[in-house]
């Protein structure tokens, strides 16, 4: 029987997620209804990983944030923005068991005009303490969230306090994609 370069290498990406420990991933369009699903896949997932209730409900919770800024600022839209319900957005969503901890990570193409806003953010968050972290996060509970925003950073300040160590990002321009980078993302449980 003939094996197709496709399936080798395939063969390769999944002895790699494998090796990895990858205990979920996707890749393509996000909804709401698409996150429900995983979410319940994802929560499912953990629990039979062997992952303690504390570090699933962080990871289940971070995983919902990562997917949910997916469907506000991927770029890569199959549907108009004026569909608010009904978004589908590319991007990508991981979760890697590595040296005993927790690894989620995710990336989605985002317009070169929000890319400093956000490394801003991340890179703010990244000099604050545990305590600065959480006091930011009820802070920010109690204010009133401003006109137009799709969640004021609650999601990022969601995720660092959950974090046992800092927000990991990176920001590349997406090669020949005009206006256009790719965000990345990671936390660590």
């Amino acid at each position: 029987m003939a094996t197709s370069p496709i399936i080798s290498e395939y063969g390769a990406f999944f002895e790699l997620a494998r090796k990895h420990r990858v205990i979920f991933y996707y890749v393509g369009y996000f909804s709401q209804n698409i996150i429900a699903a995983m979410a319940e896949a994802v929560k499912l997932q953990l629990e039979i990983s062997g992952v303690t209730g504390p570090d699933r409900r962080k990871l289940f919770s971070s995983f919902v944030e990562m997917a949910q800024n997916i469907i506000h600022y991927s770029v890569d839209a199959l549907t108009p923005p004026s569909l608010r319900n009904g978004e589908l957005r590319h991007g990508s969503v991981c979760i890697i068991e590595h040296q005993g901890r927790h690894l989620l990570l995710c990336a989605n193409p985002i317009e070169t005009s929000v890319a400093e806003d956000l490394r801003v953010k991340l890179e703010t968050l990244h000099g604050m303490s545990t305590e600065e972290i959480k006091q930011a996060y009820k802070d920010l509970l109690r204010s009133e969230t401003p006109e137009g925003s799709k969640g004021a950073g609650i999601g990022f300040l969601t995720m660092a306090r959950d974090a046992s160590e800092p927000l990991a990002f990176d920001i590349q321009l997406a090669d020949g994609i005009e206006n256009t980078a790719v965000f990345y993302l990671m936390t660590t449980i």
